[in-house]
């Protein structure tokens, strides 16, 4: 278990669900999980904080009715001033989707996409500073990005909020791990696409760690959702990749995914 209090900058620092039926998200992730939650105020558009053992892991808001993106789990990386980042995105070749703006008193955010079309949330922290518990069941153990181009993507990430991409070595490929401040820990990845994703758009996969992959991922079918990749080992956790009832996907691990 690994309690946090503060998210250093380029390091994720939130994920939200964003869904077409909030409150039928809420039963399917406590009975998964064991989430309970604060549902926020109309002034939020009843935003709901998600905690596992009384500390924060996630949100869950609604999407907002005719919205063009799709239910889907969001990540965002922490900044210190997240204008400031912005036009660094800019510079570097990626498009700001969202312009920065104020969350009442939670904090700053923004969205934006990389070069190869990855999109992804921006966070500069005053009240709400993120997610308070990672790396056990129930809580955010890793995170990818998967695009068709990964050199690209790699060049992008490469420098921005001083992380460093280190390539890695792969059968049948290569995989890069993003680090801050040359710590041999990584704080995330990037996959290159193969043919074999057909027309599924670039995006950051978020990964809810698990003590059981394949139970966990049995236990999604009977709870409405399905197991799109059925559970595989890894170097670093046996993963599957499955979707909720209203089809946000998303991967187990068992294990915290980081080399």
């Amino acid at each position: 278990m690994t309690h946090v209090e503060t998210h250093p900058p380029g390091e994720p620092t939130w994920i939200d669900l964003m869904t077409t039926d909030p409150a039928a998200a809420r039963d399917f992730y406590a009975a998964l999980f064991d989430w309970t939650y604060e549902i926020g105020t109309p002034e939020t558009g009843h935003y709901t904080m998600c905690f596992r053992g009384g500390r924060a892991v996630a949100g869950i808001g609604g999407k907002p009715p005719g919205s063009p993106m799709p239910t889907a789990w969001n990540l965002y990386l922490g900044t210190a001033d997240v204008d400031a980042t912005c036009a660094s995105i800019t510079e570097g070749g990626g498009t700001i989707i969202a312009p920065p703006m104020d969350v009442l008193d939670a904090g700053r955010l923004a969205f934006a996409t990389d070069p190869t079309g990855g999109p992804f949330g921006l966070w500069q922290s005053k009240r709400h500073t993120g997610t308070q518990v990672v790396d056990e069941p129930g809580t955010l153990c890793w995170c990818e990005l998967n695009t068709r181009d990964l050199d690209r993507a790699a060049g992008f990430f490469d420098g921005l909020f001083g992380l460093e991409a280190r390539d890695v070595p792969m059968p049948g490929g290569k995989y890069v791990t993003l680090h801050r401040d040359g710590a041999e820990q990584p704080v995330g990845g990037i996959m290159k696409m193969t043919e074999q994703w057909g027309e599924t758009p670039p995006h950051w996969m978020v990964y809810l760690g698990t003590d059981d992959t394949d139970a966990t991922a049995a236990k999604i079918a009977t709870l409405g959702g399905k197991v799109c990749v059925p559970a595989f080992d890894t170097p670093y956790g046996r993963i599957a990749v499955v979707e909720d009832p209203q089809g946000a996907v998303f991967s187990l691990i068992q294990g915290t995914g980081q080399s």
